[in-house]
């Protein structure tokens, strides 16, 4: 066998493509995280309208960054949307 039929085959493209659906998984997670976390927040009073407003908006911001960035990648919200097995899927489906 020669060296050359050893080697792995490795398109940096796609290396790339795969990083970038993996920090963006993460991320998504997070934002899902921060938005229940905020609307219970809300629904519990303790924020002052300010502050709801500055939440929303930067929420809102996060989700059109993410809309750009899935797109600018060739990705759905449904690549991000890892299959954990018996566990079911990563993130809600309701996205």
């Amino acid at each position: 066998m020669s060296e050359r039929a050893n080697r792995i085959e490795i398109d940096k493209d796609e290396v790339r493509r795969d990083l970038m659906k993996l920090v963006l998984t993460i991320v998504e997670l997070l934002r899902q995280l921060m938005e229940r976390q905020a609307i219970r927040r809300v629904d519990q009073g303790d924020l002052t309208e300010q502050e709801e407003e500055d939440l929303g908006t930067s929420l809102m911001l996060l989700a059109e960054a993410m809309d750009e960035l899935t797109e600018q990648f060739g990705l759905t919200a449904d690549d991000l949307n890892l299959d954990l097995g018996p566990l079911g899927p990563l993130l809600p489906r309701d996205r």
